[in-house]
């Protein structure tokens, strides 16, 4: 049976912890109606995690015992860095919900030359990504960046090992190409995913520039949301 997984502060080298966060109290009392006895995961969001027991509820808390300590080995081995320039608002929570769960381990939102919308609900953002790296068994809760320009995001991409911008424009993508790239297990990867628009000759210009790897995802052309998923999914676990 899969057990419901749980991010928080927890401090997993106790026998015993009194939890008295209102939305984890509500989430399991209220929401999943746990009760006395059933397991869960608690994670602390540092690559640990603990199987617990419910022991009871309080007025205003909730007692677990802790059953096992361990170190979560979902991870992928290598970090990858997305970033996406802002979409309509559904369509980046979709790409937010699901570069999670294919293992980034950052997204920072880009203003291109043709991004439409730029406002984010940060807040609302932060609480999807919490929920898709409990749903998929991170050990982590992945860093939401604000928004920055394509210039900053270029230069701040400089410290990574490796970028790859995803456009028509680019060579024709092979495994190998992007194992080439990230050859080493703990190396730190950039991918760029352009808007519905596509990027401005200019920022492909500037990307070339500054060194950055141009891969196209084929001949299909495939909406932005999706092209972030593909791209997550194929450097995170290739």
């Amino acid at each position: 049976m899969r057990l419901n997984r749980f991010f928080g502060d927890f401090d997993l080298a106790q026998k015993t912890l009194r939890i008295s966060d209102g939305d984890f109290l509500h989430q399991v009392k209220n929401v999943l109606r746990l009760g006395a006895g059933e397991e869960i995961i608690l994670v602390n969001g540092q690559g640990k995690e603990a199987s617990a027991k419910i022991a009871q509820y309080g007025k205003d808390f909730v007692e677990v015992e802790i059953l096992e300590v361990k170190e979560n080995e979902n991870e992928p081995e290598r970090q990858v860095i997305l970033y996406c320039a802002v979409l309509k608002r559904e369509n980046f929570e979709l790409v937010v919900q699901k570069a999670v769960e294919a293992g980034v381990s950052e997204i920072v939102p880009v203003i291109s030359r043709c991004t439409v919308k730029t406002g984010l609900k940060y807040d609302r953002l932060k609480k999807i990504i919490k929920e898709a790296a409990e749903q998929s068994g991170r050990g982590i809760i992945p860093v939401l960046r604000e928004a920055i320009s394509f210039n900053d995001a270029l230069a701040g991409a400089k410290e990574n090992t490796a970028n790859i911008l995803f456009d028509a424009s680019g060579t024709k993508l092979l495994m190998s190409d992007i194992n080439n790239l990230v050859q080493q297990e703990k190396e730190q990867v950039g991918i760029f995913i352009g808007p519905e628009g596509g990027w401005s000759g200019e920022e492909i210009g500037a990307a070339r520039g500054a060194g950055v790897k141009l891969i196209s995802l084929g001949k299909l052309t495939l909406r932005a949301e999706t092209a972030a998923m593909v791209a997550s999914y194929l450097v995170c676990r290739g």
